[in-house]
């Protein structure tokens, strides 16, 4: 529909016209782009987290501190996140791809783009190399992108690229979404909030803390199956806090 279309729905002093800015704009014409061009298809997965909880506490706990008293790391649920998705791109490369017509690019390493909100949009400032990074300069590297990134501070090269994204709305009280792909890369990783829930263990009710992710992947460079995998081992790093920490045994 035209702008003159839609303004004639509405009665003249029923609403405020307010300019959007070029941030908004761009952001409007990337998500259009990607969903009139880009194959969507989408895989979802419950994932328990208490273990991920109890490592996490565990781990703040024991972080050093300096002269103030203040701790060297904070870890969030959302830096195991990173740290997971990252690990199960570098477990099943073929989903760590982009499409191009003139070939598929298989990247060498996996740099995560992470949403960050900021007034008037969002941006994706990225972590690169994540699968080859500790949890505590994970973290570190995440806390000082988001903060300059909200006071607009980001170099290009800081949030231009990337592998694969993130977005969590975990923090919103939201259990599960499916995102729209950020072009070029071919995979995104939607986080819901952690939550109790009602499951079944050895054919009884108990209650858990489940945390649902739903990925979002371009059809022409990721298939379902591929997808699945790439999947299923973010369920397993997550659910397995300790391969986040000390890697996986050679066969």
């Amino acid at each position: 529909m035209s702008d003159a279309e839609i303004l004639a729905l509405y009665p003249q002093g029923s609403y405020d016209l307010r300019p959007v800015d070029s941030m908004r704009k761009a952001i409007a014409s990337r998500l259009t782009l990607s969903k009139q061009t880009v194959p969507h298809f989408y895989l979802t997965v419950d994932c328990v987290i208490d273990r991920l909880l109890e490592a996490r506490k565990a781990l703040n706990a024991e972080a050093p501190v300096d002269e103030d008293g203040k701790p060297a790391w904070k870890l969030s649920v959302n830096d195991f996140v990173i740290k997971a998705w990252a690990l199960a791109l570098r477990k099943v490369p073929e989903a760590n791809v982009t499409w191009t017509q003139r070939g598929m690019l298989h990247h060498h390493q996996v740099d995560v783009a992470v949403a960050v909100a900021i007034p008037g949009g969002l941006i994706t400032p990225i972590i690169r190399a994540a699968d080859a990074l500790d949890l505590p300069t994970i973290s570190a590297t995440m806390k000082d992108l988001a903060a300059r990134a909200r006071a607009r501070r980001l170099k290009p090269e800081e949030y231009q690229g990337g592998t694969t994204s993130i977005s969590n709305l975990g923090m919103y009280g939201i259990r599960e979404f499916a995102a729209v792909i950020n072009p070029p890369q071919a995979t995104l990783l939607a986080v819901g909030e952690g939550a109790p829930r009602v499951v079944a263990e050895d054919g009884r009710p108990v209650v858990r803390t489940v945390m649902t992710a739903t990925l979002s992947a371009d059809h022409r460079a990721v298939d379902g199956a591929v997808g699945a995998q790439a999947l299923t081992a973010f369920r397993r790093y997550i659910e397995e806090p300790a391969l986040l920490l000390f890697g996986e045994r050679e066969a």
